[in-house]
């Protein structure tokens, strides 16, 4: 009897664990968006000051921000690579309104720069930015979805910073980096090897990053993160799906646990309801998740790569 009431009080113990919510320092990983447990509705117990998407003008009096939209127009632009004379060609998207704007660099990834993922550089275009978008993959006559990764290519990506910088239409003397998988790790590369972040890169913003070398061995792509994330210091902020790929996931919430430990100005925002690719999955499956999370973190990256290159 005496055993069976341990077992009972035991039982007991743990159900109310698992009913009481979450605080700020049980979170289960480095999101800045979520806090909750399994089967529960999600709830974030930080203190509201805590909460970077709070805004109380939208929660006490419906005020909502206006985002600003510029109709696109966009030309076929080539730069040279000055470490081994290859032509990068690219897109260069800007405001059709005149005068002067912000300098963004889209990296693509894996997928290359086709027209689903030529939307991603456009929408940035369309907040206010003078956006180059390198084809690297043209540049160096590799097909799609390639397995294995040319590191000449990042010199590639660095060239593209001194190009959009010298462009008479920019009005910044930096640029935001802004990626998507694989080009989440070509960004990384410019922004820390090639030393960019010391004097020519105001910020990084990547969805869904593959943070690590894609030649690396398997361990290394499950359980270890590249080492750049540890000497990157500029603003970051990184965007992932509640279904993201648990190998990219593991890493991704791994260096950024270890960049806030460091002090480090970095947010990751985690949508629910939405997986790898929410951003650019084409209509015919496209959830209202997709489009919600597409919108949003358009938005907030788009004020964020403000917010740094004023």
């Amino acid at each position: 009897m005496i055993h069976a009431n341990r077992i009972l009080a035991a039982a007991a113990a743990a159900a109310l664990a698992w009913a009481a919510p979450l605080t700020a320092q049980d979170a289960p990983n480095a999101a800045d968006t979520v806090t909750g447990r399994s089967f529960d509705a999600p709830v974030n117990t930080r203190p509201v000051g805590e909460k970077f998407w709070w805004a109380d003008d939208w929660y006490d009096r419906g005020l909502l921000p206006v985002p600003e939209n510029h109709a696109v127009i966009e030309r076929r632009v080539s730069y040279e690579n000055p470490d081994d004379g290859t032509e990068v060609p690219a897109i260069l998207y800007r405001p059709e309104t005149e005068g002067k704007f912000p300098a963004v660099l889209f990296q693509h990834g894996r997928r290359g720069l086709d027209e689903f993922v030529q939307r991603l550089a456009r929408r940035m275009a369309a907040r206010g930015f003078v956006v180059l978008a390198p084809d690297v993959y043209e540049a160096r006559f590799v097909e799609r979805f390639p397995l294995e990764h040319d590191p000449a290519s990042e010199g590639d990506v660095d060239a593209g910073i001194d190009f959009l910088l010298a462009l008479p239409d920019v009005s910044s003397n930096k640029a935001c980096l802004y990626s998507h998988t694989r080009g989440g790790f070509y960004t990384l590369r410019v922004a820390v090897a090639f030393e960019r972040q010391t004097r020519d890169v105001a910020c990084y913003v990547s969805f869904y990053p593959h943070w690590q070398d894609p030649n690396a061995p398997e361990p290394l792509q499950v359980y270890r993160y590249h080492p750049d994330l540890d000497r990157l210091e500029i603003p970051t902020m990184v965007f992932i799906g509640e279904y993201e790929q648990y190998q990219r996931r593991r890493s991704i919430e791994t260096a950024v646990q270890f960049m806030k430990q460091a002090g480090r100005d970095v947010k990751l925002i985690v949508y629910p309801g939405v997986g790898r690719g929410f951003d650019f999955r084409p209509p015919n499956v496209r959830t209202f998740a997709d489009d919600l999370a597409t919108r949003d973190s358009t938005t907030r990256a788009a004020a964020f790569m403000k917010k740094h290159l004023q």
